[in-house]
């Protein structure tokens, strides 16, 4: 895929109209998104990438990249691929007509990796610093458009932000105690949340974050706001309100429960569309029988 050019910063001009109301204030630094999906998923099914499965009759990466599309206040899209289904995927881009989609690019063995590749690639193509970077996992892909608006928003007033659900359960806090593990400490359930994505950031935070993190030898974050929590622990990082649907697929099992969320937002009722497949069955049926 050709990589197009990343939207420039739109000056602001000296006097303007009043926003509608409702409306959100334009962008006046780029807004890109990047999605990854360069996960193999062995947890899953080795021999069907995650990404690429259909759920409600769509792969899984564009659900996600559809949201980021759909917004009007995100400029560009990066989607970064395991190398093994890159031509897929740029094909999907190329069969879906997405217009924000300016490059796809390879990721790393891990996903600390990935986003890393894809900092670089936004560095080398001149991303300013104030620039907000959206970081999604491809197989969230039910992200819904206010968690999407609530992290552009955040940005205005923090540099760095996650979407998160709260918890309904208590959390606890363990360490290893000979074989077993053993309760350390539970933290009030009103202060524990859930880590979802997109995790967001001033540009200049986050590629600062991977620079120091860079040189930690021991350095394996599963996410990129552990990269800014334990780098930069003087930068607050802001929770927006995440959704139970916000779902990592990861496992065969977490299929159904894709599918049943899926069938919802499609408008379609699961228990009326299974009983026209029955009906369609049995008049099958019957009409072999009459032969």
């Amino acid at each position: 895929m050709t990589e197009r050019d990343f939207d420039t910063p739109v000056e602001t001009p000296t006097v303007q109209p009043a926003p509608a109301q409702g409306a959100k204030p334009a962008q006046t630094v780029p807004v890109v998104a990047v999605v990854l999906a360069a996960g193999f998923g062995t947890r899953f099914d080795p021999d069907n990438p995650k990404q690429l499965v259909s759920v409600g009759g769509k792969p899984i990466v564009c659900w996600s990249i559809d949201a980021f599309e759909h917004c009007d206040r995100i400029s560009d899209i990066v989607v970064v691929v395991n190398p093994k289904v890159r031509g897929e995927v740029e094909t999907l881009v190329g069969e879906m007509g997405y217009t924000k989609v300016r490059v796809i690019i390879d990721g790393g063995d891990e996903r600390v990796d990935s986003t890393a590749a894809a900092l670089d690639m936004l560095a080398a193509a001149g991303i300013p610093n104030d620039a907000k970077i959206l970081i999604h996992d491809a197989v969230r892909p039910f992200v819904e458009q206010s968690a999407i608006d609530g992290s552009i928003d955040a940005l205005d007033q923090f540099t760095a932000a996650t979407v998160a659900y709260a918890s309904t359960d208590t959390v606890l806090l363990t360490e290893d105690l000979g074989d077993l593990k053993v309760v350390k400490s539970v933290p009030d359930r009103p202060n524990t949340f859930r880590a979802q994505t997109p995790q967001s950031f001033r540009f200049a935070t986050i590629r600062h974050a991977y620079d120091l993190a860079a040189a930690d030898p021991d350095f394996h974050p599963t996410d990129d706001t552990r990269v800014v929590v334990d780098y930069l622990p003087d930068e607050p990082v802001a929770i927006v309100s995440g959704a139970e649907t916000n779902l990592k697929i990861t496992t065969l099992e977490d299929i159904p429960t894709a599918e049943r969320i899926a069938e919802e937002i499609l408008g379609r009722d699961p228990k009326e569309e299974a009983r026209a497949r029955m009906h369609a069955l049995l008049a099958q049926a019957a009409g072999q029988m009459h032969r």
